[in-house]
């Protein structure tokens, strides 16, 4: 079982333009729609597709809207009640695939609210194999919010404590690679740099490769770093590969990095070795940016694309 953590869940509403965006001026949509939102949702989403089961951990009222959303993705949920509204992020998509975000920043959460959400994490972690923190933080929440969940779930269920994956960037990131030794970081490549304080390179994939080299297994315990159209890298212990993505036409990318983080874990449960791992998440990463808005692909909907994965000995 795996468990997932959103503290800044979001109603995702995608918006398809028929033309190009232009600023300033009145357009018209060709589709539209909604989906319950947030990283850790989309991973769970994806999970559950695979018959992998799941619990997430979503801090949201009773009467939010977006609880309804939620419900119709059949994901068992395990919900700590606040006072705030779940935020509402825009994606404009064109014709060629470009996409604009507007993402909302959250309902302020109390202290008090904090410290139920980490209960509510700690307790949703029994039995678990892997916990999976995703997204970023809502007003209200200290930068170190999952370096201190990490910690509350180690304290609580000792060596039965499950791995702990983290998707985030900024602070958060930060403290959690400096306090928390998370078994696996999911940056893209722009996070990644902004963590190592680096302007990136012209070679972009050996910039990263160089950056998860200096944190793996020193501060976590492998990176799988998404380069987008450019494949992934995984580093571990023990390896450093890459796998080049598929060739697509790209709907929407919102979701892309949350289905590659699931497409991975899908395949750790399964104890794929590393090479499958990265593959499986490559896989997932491209199908989900074939499909418009929030979608989460199914495993039916991967193609039998035949990824390259290299070892990287240099």
């Amino acid at each position: 079982m795996i468990v997932t953590v959103t503290a800044n869940p979001s109603l995702d509403r995608a918006v398809r333009l028929d033309a190009p965006l232009r600023a300033g001026e009145v357009q018209r949509a060709g589709s539209v729609r909604e989906d319950a939102g947030g990283k850790g949702v989309n991973v769970a989403r994806a999970l559950r597709a695979a018959g992998i089961a799941t619990i997430a951990v979503v801090p949201c009222a009773a009467d939010d809207p977006y609880r309804l959303l939620l419900d119709r993705t059949g994901i068992a949920v395990r919900r700590v009640e606040v006072l705030g509204r779940v935020r509402a992020n825009l994606t404009l998509t064109d014709p060629a695939g470009t996409t604009t975000k507007i993402n909302l920043p959250g309902p302020e959460m109390s202290e008090s609210e904090c410290s139920a959400l980490i209960a509510g994490v700690v307790a949703a972690c029994e039995g678990a194999e892997w916990v999976v923190f995703a997204g970023s933080l809502p007003p209200g929440l200290s930068d170190g919010f999952y370096a201190d969940a990490i910690a509350a779930v180690r304290a609580r269920w000792g060596a039965d404590a499950p791995r702990v994956a983290v998707d985030t960037s900024g602070r958060a990131l930060e403290r959690v690679v400096a306090d928390a030794a998370p078994d696996l970081i999911k940056p893209n490549e722009e996070e990644l740099s902004e963590l190592a304080g680096s302007t990136g390179e012209a070679d972009i994939a050996a910039s990263a490769l160089a950056q998860a080299r200096a944190l793996v297994p020193a501060k976590v315990g492998a990176a799988l770093v998404t380069l987008g159209a450019r494949g992934a890298l995984l580093v571990t212990a023990d390896t450093s590969l890459r796998a080049h993505a598929p060739r697509i036409e790209v709907a929407s990318t919102v979701g892309a990095g949350d289905s590659s983080l699931a497409g991975y874990l899908i395949a750790a449960v399964a104890g794929a070795a590393a090479d499958l791992r990265l593959r499986t998440a490559v896989a997932y990463g491209a199908a989900a940016a074939s499909l418009p808005g929030t979608q989460i692909p199914t495993p039916s909907e991967i193609p039998p694309w035949d990824l390259e994965v290299t070892p990287i000995t240099h």
